[in-house]
């Protein structure tokens, strides 16, 4: 069983800077979509970034794009969100996800990080 592991998550200044950490257990972000989330009003989870299989194309939400990066690292079996310019409403609990074909059904989650960002 791959199991996923974020870590990073601690209380930050606004306009601050943070790093959050996702391991797996086994070699699985090679060959993976793998993707940041964190709930939003009226939503399960919202997407934060995402990147696809071969880890050459990454999108980002309007909200985040331009102050977080999202990469990887397969030897490592860690995927990594360095977040800049920290905003109050960056607060919530980030969880990381990875799948074979996508995010759905079949893919892996973490338990999640908390990012308090204070004003």
């Amino acid at each position: 069983q791959v199991q996923l592991v974020e870590s990073g998550g601690v209380l930050v200044q606004a306009g601050g800077s943070l790093r959050l950490f996702c391991a797996a257990s086994g070699r699985i972000f090679g060959g993976y979509v793998t993707a940041w989330f964190r709930p939003a009003p009226g939503k399960e989870r919202e997407f934060v970034a995402r990147t696809n299989r071969g880890g050459d194309d990454t999108i980002y939400s309007d909200s985040v794009k331009g102050r977080f990066t999202t990469s990887r690292d397969t030897a490592k079996n860690t995927v990594y969100l360095q977040m800049n310019s920290l905003k109050p409403e960056d607060t919530a609990v980030y969880y990381c996800a990875a799948g074979p074909y996508g995010i759905g059904g079949n893919a892996y989650w973490g338990q999640g990080t908390q990012v308090t960002v204070s004003s």
